[in-house]
């Protein structure tokens, strides 16, 4: 009794605690897989690991429960870094990935949260089987041997193949196996491992005319995951020579850009006959490219295109062979010129009747090429006593010419002219131009250049725009020759307005198209080094203000409200510029509610209904407003309901009406149901998938929902297997509110509840039954109606159960070639045991499971009921069996169960000696609790354990009432 009292307490606080809480609760996961996985097997620490072969489809499916739904992310690691899942399928339940590749293995990751408690995360390990076609290469040795005057010649036999799992190699002579020991002049190796893989080694020892043959590498993974072996066949012969090759082309092949390029490779020996590949110095072959036979062509070829091309040859004998050859796409570029002493350096003053050193630099490929001249006031200018003119100086950077004016004299002014060119031709030279001024400042000085000066027009900083205008920053530049001037950032390390530090400009003038607010700031000018090296470059700074609208918050925001209740509603600026003078407006639609200045010491406004009526649902925008601009923000003022949140986590919504026609239990929470008026109705939308038309009825709500509470609606008169979408719109007084949808789609119960399983066998999927496959062979479901008028007489039902000729039944077909002692065994889909103690199962539940079998005819054999529990075998004593002849008739039997975990129920059919022997079962049931009413018909090697012990105790207290007598 006091037992009792404890569990009704233990009852209503659990009742109560979901009254309070309601049917929320947080997500949990459990990951399934779909599709034809090799192998699922659990490892140590619960982990899952999921063979898959390459280019079959994964599909992994995440199952969740919680409330609301939570939602799902897939996520993967142990990976390639590239893997990326399909946009499509990262969000969904089920994640597939359609012809996996090997780099796609790893652990997968299902991540579901619904913003109770923590998120749920459950992984799984898919480990992708493949196997490559092996590769044998042939190497040969040759060796003087010790006293002998012949040369021993040892050829080796490598053979590789990638695969998942590790490979295992066999090899074959002709159509004769070799293996260590079956040849003396055969020696094969141990695989060992290279970085190529592993790698199985066959060494023919001082070669004779019999080893000259056909050889086949087998490469097996035993036939994992239905991957077949896979071969390569390699014919040995006397002429068998590695690759040779040569290339018809010079070594470098200088050319200018624009140029088309052949180069031409041939095979000069090589037994089997060697294929020709190109390869280049930059990882990868130029896209335009075109390859044919051993000729690779580059059409107009650019200076980026220029490298080391090299043909390589390879038979798979010995080492490939291979050629190069550079080729030199002809450039010049980067002229560049100083002089010294530096007129510009502070101590570095240039007197008349001293020497000055004009150089001139550029780049020049090749190298070698590179000649240059020199012009005076555009007449060629040669090398003399007081004008030394030097190709090249080995003191500073190649490429080089130096001008040596010695002993300056006022007749040496004038424009100088360095010109760089190509001996090959075909590239526009380079020619740059120095002057020397008569300007002398002060008398006896002179300068060789006119200085740079920069300065910034009068009104361009500081320079404003609004946001989204097209700005140009100047500064103005002079010099001869006129410098380069770079931009940058002078308030803060970022980027310039096309993503780079530095931006040049040969005008000064630094353009801005689409300013935005984040270009506000410091911007500096500075001449670049290129009119001298040791010139200190001349800076100014540009200030440029962006003006731009407010930036308020909320942009748009949904208020839910009911009649009568107030609404308060704040815009708040984040940042404006100008910033000092804002204005506000209030507006309903476009009818202007207030307006205002804005407070400076606020930042933010508010606008408030004391009462909110119908004529307050709608719109309402406020406006902040400076000379930039509004910034908008938009409040819609609303009396619709939430949507409802339908419960996914009923258990077993499915129900069997009559054969053609199902049910499903239909369950939601309302989402924030006092946010609004009360919700009098929902309205209940239904149609067929692939129809339009909706049918539609009302369930009314009497009295308040409360948050968290679970309604519940049954739809019926569904048509199997037909799915339906279902849409549930709430109603107040303000009208319908938003509305949810789901899709009810019919599946027979993968794990039917039990209080609820029975299966007639009258559908095709009967009710998720199994048939076993290491059995002898399969049950049959037939009906007495279409059952085949020549079957055994004598034997086997005339109708189902019921006496119906159209019912379905399963039977075991007892005629050849079935013989004696044949089983069949059908397995039931499994069903779940949850305990009642959250810790574990002390007191296993009883279950009852009953059927009707019909076993009539001479030659029946036995029936047996066993129980299958999870991560067990089957057991392998009945819990039920009957042997023999029971006569032309129906019968049934119930057996007691106490399974301890998650279980199946498994019924054998054993052949018995003759073909009359059929067995039928039918109408199974599983019901929670001891069978109460066990029939009377069974024999005694039918009784279960708890029917022995239930005649044990009876005999014994009968022998004990006999005693007192």
């Amino acid at each position: 009794m006091d037992l009792m009292v404890v569990f009704w307490g233990l009852l209503a606080l659990a009742a109560e605690g979901i009254r309070c809480q309601g049917v929320y609760a947080p997500p949990t996961v459990r990951i399934i897989h779909s599709g034809h996985a090799c192998n699922v097997e659990e490892e140590r620490h619960t982990e899952r690991v999921y063979t898959i072969r390459e280019g079959e489809t994964l599909e992994l499916t995440c199952l969740v429960t919680g409330h609301p739904r939570p939602q799902i992310r897939w996520t993967k690691t142990a990976g390639s870094v590239s893997d990326r899942f399909q946009d499509s399928s990262v969000f969904n339940e089920t994640l597939v990935i359609a012809k996996i590749l090997r780099n796609q293995g790893g652990r997968y990751y299902c991540k579901a949260e619904n913003g109770l408690g923590s998120p749920a995360i459950k992984s799984i390990r898919v480990d992708v089987y493949y196997l490559d076609d092996p590769v044998v290469t042939v190497h040969q040795s040759i060796g003087e041997a010790k006293e002998q005057f012949y040369y021993e010649r040892t050829v080796f036999l490598r053979c590789v193949a990638n695969s998942n799992p590790p490979v295992r190699y066999s090899w074959h002579r002709g159509r004769e196996v070799l293996t260590q020991g079956s040849d003396k002049g055969v020696e094969i190796y141990e695989p060992f491992f290279t970085q190529q893989g592993e790698t199985k080694i066959l060494k023919l020892k001082n070669l004779r005319p019999q080893d000259y043959a056909n050889y086949s590498c087998i490469a097996s993974v035993r036939n994992v995951c239905g991957i077949p072996d896979r071969s390569v066949i390699f014919r040995l012969t006397n002429k068998t020579a590695s690759p040779s090759i040569k290339l018809l082309v010079e070594d470098p092949i200088v050319v200018n850009p624009g140029q088309t390029v052949s180069l031409v490779c041939i095979t000069t020996g090589g037994e089997p006959p060697p294929i020709l590949t190109w390869v280049s110095s930059n990882d990868s072959l130029p896209q335009r490219s075109v390859v044919k036979g051993g000729t690779l062509t580059l059409p107009a070829i650019t200076s980026e295109e220029a490298g080391i091309y090299s043909c390589v040859a390879s038979n798979n004998v010995g080492n490939p062979a291979k050629k190069s050859t550079t080729i030199v796409v002809r450039a010049l570029k980067k002229g560049r010129f100083w002089i010294t002493p530096d007129p510009y350096h502070n101590d570095d003053n240039i007197q008349i009747g001293r020497e000055v050193k004009i150089s001139c630099q550029v780049e020049a490929t090749p190298p070698e090429e590179l000649i240059f001249s020199w012009l005076k006031n555009g007449r060629a200018l040669r090398s003399s006593e007081r004008m030394v003119i030097t190709q090249t100086d080995p003191d500073i950077s190649p490429g080089t010419t130096n001008l040596d004016i010695i002993d300056l004299k006022f007749t040496d002014f004038g424009t100088y002219t360095c010109v760089a060119a190509l001996k090959g031709g075909g590239i526009p030279e380079i020619s740059i131009d120095v002057n020397i001024s008569s300007t002398t400042v002060p008398p006896l000085f002179f300068s060789f250049l006119v200085p740079p000066s920069l300065t910034v027009p009068r009104g361009k900083s500081p320079l404003v725009a609004r946001e989204g205008d097209t700005v140009e920053l100047e500064c103005l530049v002079s010099g001869k020759p006129k410098p380069i001037i770079l931009w940058s950032r002078a308030d803060k390390e970022a980027p310039m307005p096309d993503g780079s530090m530095q931006m040049e400009s040969y005008d000064g003038v630094l353009r801005i198209v689409n300013v935005s607010r984040e270009m506000t700031g410091s911007y500096r000018c500075q001449t670049s080094q290129y009119n001298g090296f040791n010139v200190k470059p001349r800076e100014a700074v540009v200030e440029l203000m962006v003006q731009y609208p407010p930036t308020v918050e909320p942009v748009h925001m949904e208020v839910r409200q009911g009649l009568g209740r107030p609404v308060v509603m704040t815009c708040r600026v984040l940042r404006a510029h100008p910033s000092r003078v804002l204005r506000f407006e209030w507006l309903l639609s476009n009818r202007l509610l207030h307006a205002g200045a804005f407070d400076p010491q606020k930042d933010e406004t508010e606008y408030t209904i004391r009462n909110l009526n119908r004529e307050g649902w709608g719109e309402y925008t406020c406006n902040v407003i400076n000379e930039a601009g509004a910034g908008k923000c938009t409040f819609q003022v609303t009396g619709k309901a939430y949507p409802p949140e339908f419960y996914y986590d009923t258990y077993s919504p499915l129900w069997q009406d009559r054969p053609r026609v199902y049910g499903f239990k239909l369950q939601w929470t309302q989402m924030n149901p006092n946010a609004v008026d009360r919700i009098v109705a929902y309205r209940l939308g239904i149609r067929q998938m692939g129809l339009q038309r909706w049918w539609e009825q009302e369930i009314t709500e009497e009295g308040n929902i409360g948050k968290g509470e679970l309604m519940t609606h049954n739809l019926t008169e569904l048509i199997k297997p037909e799915s339906y979408e279902v849409r549930l719109t709430p109603i107040t007084r303000f009208g319908e509110g938003d509305s949810t949808v789901r899709i009810v789609t019919y599946s027979a119960p993968i794990n039917p509840h039990l209080r609820e399983f029975h299966c007639s066998f009258e559908e095709e999927p009967i009710c998720m039954f199994t048939q076993d496959k290491n059995d002898d062979f399969d049950w049959t479901r037939h009906s007495a109606a279409t059952r085949d008028t020549k079957y055994t007489p004598n034997t086997g039902p005339s109708a189902d159960r019921t006496g119906s000729k159209q019912g379905f039944y399963m039977y075991i077909e007892t005629s050849r070639p079935r013989k004696e002692g044949d089983q069949a065994r059908l397995i039931s889909p499994l069903f779940n045991v949850a305990p009642k103690n959250p810790y574990g199962i002390n007191n296993p539940p009883a279950y009852c499971f009953g059927f009707f079998y019909h076993m009539y005819g001479k030659h029946i054999g036995t029936l047996n009921a066993l129980l299958k529990q999870k991560g067990q075998m089957t057991s392998e004593a009945p819990v039920w069996s009957l042997s023999g002849n029971q006569g032309d008739r129906w019968k049934q039997a119930k057996v007691s169960i106490h399974p301890t975990s998650s279980f199946q129920v498994v019924l054998e059919g054993v052949r018995g000696p003759g073909i009359e022997g059929d067995i039928a079962i039918d109408d199974i049931t599983l019901e929670e609790g001891e069978c109460r009413d066990p029939p009377p018909n069974i024999s005694a090697n039918a009784l279960s354990t708890s029917s022995h012990i239930w005649l044990l105790c009876t005999t014994l207290v009968l022998t004990l009432l006999e005693g007192q007598r």
